[in-house]
């Protein structure tokens, strides 16, 4: 039997692909062929040596140059300076006049731009995510997408909106191809979501999905347990009530957790009604 070969996907087909494979962004003008082999004499090319008996600095010349800006500093050497630019932030916009000129974390080459709140920054609740998507890097704000949308459909059911709100990220840039943060990325990033939510001083804080749960709540649990549970969120000055509840974008994926949300909301609601007001 005669195998019919496939025809070869169109431009369109490919563009798709690309798109589920979560390639959406160019990180350069001109693509760059990495396993190509550089230009070498016709005189050379008879007599080759095997690849691993090259000189090192022949197989370097033949990489392409990495720019100085793309080259971060040691994960511990971020965290450190992380850390000290945060604690020097006065106040919201301060911090994020830091986080614009701060260059130890990689993210920031690959993102089209920072993402660092939205909201109320005087709200009385603050919600936190894990890291932006495509829709977030595009506008440059948390949650507007289709996690967004539910987010607000969330927000609403208990009598709020992004005026009464704050809603940030643990990543304020967008992870390439919407990939999870590596545990470096996400303690270099850490020092300023606390400080973020220093600032903020909200009545309640909210973290949304398992990753900023378990960064902010210092818990190895996973979201099936800490979820509709009250933590102390201890930001050295003052305890702020903590609960955590499911992503908009799990829930997204299994619509049957949205009755479990609804009961976090309500405890969420009915929490903020107890508190003093400020």
């Amino acid at each position: 039997m005669d195998l019919i070969p496939e025809p070869a996907p169109n431009i369109r087909q490919l563009l798709a692909f690309y798109l589920e494979a979560g390639v959406d962004c160019a990180l350069a003008e001109e693509p760059v062929d990495r396993l190509a082999e550089p230009d070498i004499p016709a005189a050379a090319a008879a007599v080759r040596e095997p690849a691993t008996l090259r000189p090192a600095r022949e197989m370097a010349s033949a990489m392409p140059a990495v720019p100085r800006s793309e080259i971060a500093p040691a994960p511990e050497a971020a965290i450190a300076s992380a850390r000290e630019a945060a604690r020097t932030a006065p106040t919201l916009e301060a911090l994020r006049a830091l986080l614009e000129t701060f260059e130890g974390c990689a993210l920031k080459n690959t993102a089209t731009r920072l993402v660092f709140a939205d909201g109320n920054p005087e709200a009385r609740i603050m919600f936190v995510g894990e890291a932006p998507g495509r829709d977030e890097d595009i506008e440059g704000l948390p949650f507007v997408g289709r996690s967004g949308k539910l987010l607000d459909r969330m927000i609403a059911a208990i009598g709020l909106d992004r005026s009464k709100a704050y809603i940030a990220n643990v990543i304020p840039w967008r992870p390439p191809g919407n990939r999870t943060p590596t545990p470096q990325e996400t303690q270099i990033c850490l020092p300023f979501i606390q400080r973020q939510i220093e600032l903020v001083n909200p009545d309640v804080l909210v973290t949304l999905g398992n990753p900023s749960t378990q960064t902010l709540l210092s818990t190895r649990d996973g979201i099936m347990k800490t979820r509709g549970k009250w933590f102390d969120y201890d930001t050295g000055t003052r305890a702020i009530r903590a609960m955590a509840t499911f992503h908009p974008a799990y829930l997204l994926r299994s619509p049957s957790y949205k009755r479990m949300t609804w009961q976090d909301l309500r405890a969420i609601a009915k929490a903020l009604e107890q508190a003093p007001s400020p």
